[in-house]
């Protein structure tokens, strides 16, 4: 399929209700996951502890990202893709916010 076929397909389908559930029940398992690695995180002594959390943090939310991005690229669904997007931007946007406002190099 050459790639102004895929666009048109991406753009002029329809896109499965369910598609949003999905993503929210995929957020599940990693929260579970960066809640444990906080918990383990919490009594280690290291210096910037703060950044690898937040950097952490940011960089499994953009995974799971990315994955939903290459899922709408595979079902040419539009949506999918620019939600992926978008939550990339956000994780980027956050990790930026902390490092620009909230670090204190040391």
């Amino acid at each position: 399929m050459r790639l102004s076929e895929r666009l048109a397909k991406i753009f002029g389908e329809y896109r499965d209700d369910k598609e949003m559930e999905k993503w929210l029940m995929s957020l599940a398992p990693l929260t579970i996951a960066f809640l444990f690695f906080i918990i383990f995180m919490l009594p280690v002594k290291i210096d910037n502890k703060e950044l690898i959390m937040v950097a952490a943090g940011c960089a499994g939310f953009a995974g799971l990202q990315a994955y939903w991005v290459v899922r709408g690229w595979k079902r040419a669904e539009g949506m999918t893709i620019f939600q992926g997007l978008l939550g990339i931007a956000l994780a980027v946007l956050v990790a930026w916010g902390y490092l620009s406002f909230f670090h204190q190099p040391v």
